[in-house]
């Protein structure tokens, strides 16, 4: 089964939340971490890793909290996947710099198969931005959550 692990799916559920409730200031972990149903130190270890990868912005001292790094309609969900997870493969062989090369790439019916299907989720999660999840999520909940 191919399957997004918690970090990934709680990551942009996190940038969606931080989108939603940034408004003039900078949001709080622990209102993420609760809004989300994420124990704070899961949120923390996310967050530094978003901030890392530069989708989110870290605001220190009084005041402080997280904030969007660009505008939600310039981070695809794909930006946010790929930097938690890594490159979207449903197989080692169709990574373009596989360390463990299958020899037979070349005439293995199936690795167009997933090379293909993985193409495709790419594409999509390609057209999904965070403004998009964000407009979703305010026809689901309005209050913000």
């Amino acid at each position: 089964m191919l399957r997004i692990s918690t970090r990934g799916r709680y990551a942009l559920r996190a940038l969606v939340d931080i989108g939603r409730n940034q408004d003039e200031r900078p949001v709080l972990r622990d209102g993420i971490a609760r809004r989300q149903e994420i124990s704070a130190n899961y949120a923390a270890q996310i967050l530094r890793l978003l901030v890392s990868e530069g989708l989110v912005e870290s605001i220190k001292g009084p005041g402080g909290g997280y904030r969007l790094a660009r505008p939600p309609e310039e981070i695809r969900a794909s930006d946010v996947l790929r930097a938690i997870e890594g490159p979207f493969a449903l197989v080692h062989c169709v990574l373009e710099d596989d360390e463990t090369p299958c020899s037979r790439t070349e005439t293995c019916v199936t690795h167009r198969l997933w090379a293909k299907l993985s193409t495709q989720i790419e594409e999509t999660l390609d057209g999904v931005t965070v403004k998009d999840l964000m407009d979703e999520s305010e026809s689901l909940d309005p209050t913000g959550g």
